[in-house]
């Protein structure tokens, strides 16, 4: 299956921005200046990256959107963890 380029990038950048904002909130206990609608936003978005592969257009970048999914999940399970400091 051929896979676009572009979209490749899209999901290279994010997915290489998201490990950085998960660790900062790790290792800070702290989400000050994190949206819960935005986590939740981007969230949906990676779902529905993952459905389109699925039922459309199925290749390899798939599990990018898995991996960045994952990431922003992550960082939603911190957000509940450390909203109270």
């Amino acid at each position: 299956m051929k896979f676009s380029i572009f979209e490749l990038i899209m999901l290279a950048c994010f997915g290489a921005s998201w490990p950085f904002a998960v660790i900062k909130t790790w290792r800070t206990k702290n989400v000050k200046g994190k949206s819960l609608l935005f986590l939740i936003l981007i969230f949906i978005g990676y779902c529905s990256g993952v459905l389109h592969k699925i039922f459309y257009k199925p290749d390899w970048v798939l599990s990018l959107y898995i991996l960045n999914g994952i990431m922003v999940c992550t960082d939603l399970c911190l957000y509940f963890k450390y909203k109270k400091n």
